[in-house]
């Protein structure tokens, strides 16, 4: 039961990664969510978030323990989080809403899905740590 919530949860952080930044950014025509953080969230960075995407996919159909790349996998959700809080703190999300609707959105909730993310990969990493799971 464990390895299915494992891998449906890997399959949940790819759909949010990949399904996510195309909605939000309308498949990366939305300058909104560009010009509101134009280091991490520029069509480059969004890009690359698809492919954490692709690599979360990937590691759900992983058979072997993959502790260790969910623990860089935390690892790189936390440098999201502290990206996201760092934001929030330094700018105003009325400004962004005011902009566009979907960018306001984007930057609600994107800390938040990493930080859950983030928690979920570091229980698979302490779950196949003590080996509870493969």
């Amino acid at each position: 039961m464990k390895n299915k919530i494992v891998k449906l949860g890997f399959i949940a952080a790819a759909a949010m990664n990949i399904g996510g930044v195309l909605f939000f950014s309308r498949v990366f025509t939305n300058t909104a969510i560009n010009d509101a953080d134009p280091v991490v969230m520029s069509n480059f960075g969004l890009l690359m978030i698809v492919v954490w995407g692709l690599a979360y996919l990937g590691a759900a159909f992983i058979k072997s323990n993959i502790r260790w790349l969910a623990a860089a996998f935390a690892v790189e959700k936390l440098v999201y989080v502290v990206a996201w809080l760092a934001w929030f703190f330094q700018n105003s999300l009325s400004d962004v809403y005011n902009v566009d609707m979907f960018a306001g959105v984007f930057f609600s909730i994107y800390g938040l899905n990493d930080l859950i993310f983030m928690l979920f990969f570091i229980w698979v990493f302490k779950l196949q740590s003590k080996g509870d799971i493969e």
